[in-house]
């Protein structure tokens, strides 16, 4: 299996203050990820970025590459190990961030031999 990092943007993370009920939906939706043992990090630590990135935005609009706008702000990542970057691009398109704005950019991390 691969390791891909989901990297959770939004345009202005200062106006950000989630509820209970959204925080509760992205740790239901990280819990869904952790019970198919496809979890891998929670973004704890710094990690290495290498090979092909997709980004998912809003209505479940997939583009390639990590093309962002200046104006966003990186506000979070996890760690999922899935066989494909199109399975972890699937995983993140069930992230609630897509209800207020934010996107989510998927790449595959750089494994040491």
């Amino acid at each position: 299996m691969k390791e891909f990092a989901l990297i959770f943007r939004l345009r202005d993370i200062s106006d950000f203050k989630p509820s209970p009920e959204q925080m509760q939906e992205r740790m239901n939706w990280l819990g869904s990820i952790a019970a198919q043992n496809k979890l891998v990090d929670k973004g704890n630590t710094l990690l290495p970025i290498s090979g092909s990135a997709k980004t998912v935005k809003p209505n479940n609009v997939v583009t390639d590459g990590p093309y962002t706008e200046i104006k966003e702000f990186i506000s979070g990542y996890i760690v999922v190990k899935t066989e494909t970057i199109d399975e972890a691009v699937e995983i993140a398109k069930g992230n609630p961030i897509f209800k207020i704005g934010g996107s989510i950019e998927v790449r595959e991390i750089l494994k040491k031999d």
